[in-house]
């Protein structure tokens, strides 16, 4: 609980919620393991008294302002890099930008990809050329198509790094990482106007929100990323204008018109005008 201090105040920090969840959940394993072999009688109840829901943060990502922002200053930064030993990480590090705002892809994804999982084909239903990417991560074996501004980035990575198709796409990341984090310092892009900290993993979020943003199907959009629609929905979708139908939402119900009154019946009494 005092582990952290502030930087500012030198008081001790609160730990954050998530934080706090960590360890009741390892605690807890501890607690359902001694249960098990008979040490304790029962397990002892760590919820909270009130649950509360906690806040939902969207990830940090790109608009695409500063997107063009990034890559504009990752091509100036390859073109003319400060050191010419630096030059190559410099390129590899732009197409690394558009590669991952192209492709979707995690960076522990990205870390493992070799060229032989790469294919460049013209795609059926438009008639571009796109990567399909067997991807090989979290969550095991799966597939991605890219969007079309991944090829070039992609062959021009192969023809200055390849040497053999089990070679890695992306060598050394930790170069990269210190890279891209000097750029995003320089163009004051490190931190989201929510205090959100951007990292590769933006770049991700990036492709997932543009893609919302251009209208793409939700539930291709999971499958492509290898995530579920729920959350796309709660990290991503919830802060997209573009996802909101304003014309589903100011429905107006169709005011009724008004009637023209109807005759009296005719009873038979009456008598005729004199």
């Amino acid at each position: 609980m005092t582990s952290r201090t502030d930087k500012n105040t030198g008081e001790p920090k609160r730990p954050s919620r998530s934080t706090l969840q960590q360890e009741i959940v390892a605690l807890r394993h501890v607690l359902k393991t001694a249960n098990r072999h008979g040490w304790l009688a029962y397990l002892p109840d760590l919820s909270t008294p009130y649950k509360m829901s906690g806040k939902i943060r969207h990830r940090a990502w790109f608009s695409p302002e500063e997107y063009k922002q990034l890559y504009e200053a990752t091509r100036a930064r390859a073109q003319k890099p400060k050191k010419a030993r630096w030059k190559k990480a410099c390129e590899n590090l732009h197409d690394y930008v558009l590669f991952m705002a192209n492709t979707g892809l995690r960076p522990d994804e990205a870390r493992r990809l070799e060229f032989r999982d790469v294919a460049i084909v013209s795609d059926e239903a438009t008639g571009e050329r796109i990567l399909e990417i067997e991807v090989r991560g979290k969550r095991g074996v799966g597939y991605c198509k890219s969007t079309t501004g991944a090829v070039l980035p992609f062959e021009r990575l192969k023809n200055r790094n390849q040497q053999h198709p089990t070679d890695r796409v992306f060598g050394k990341t930790k170069s990269q990482r210190e890279l891209l984090n000097n750029i995003l310092e320089e163009l004051n892009l490190k931190v989201d106007r929510d205090g959100n900290r951007r990292t590769a993993y933006s770049l991700r979020h990036t492709y997932i929100c543009l893609r919302l943003m251009e209208g793409a199907d939700i539930y291709q959009i999971a499958k492509n990323c290898r995530t579920s629609v729920e959350m796309i929905e709660k990290f991503y979708a919830s802060h997209i204008k573009n996802t909101l139908d304003a014309a589903a939402i100011n429905v107006r119900r169709p005011k009724p018109r008004g009637r023209t009154p109807s005759p009296p019946a005719d009873d038979g009494n009456d008598k005729p005008a004199q």
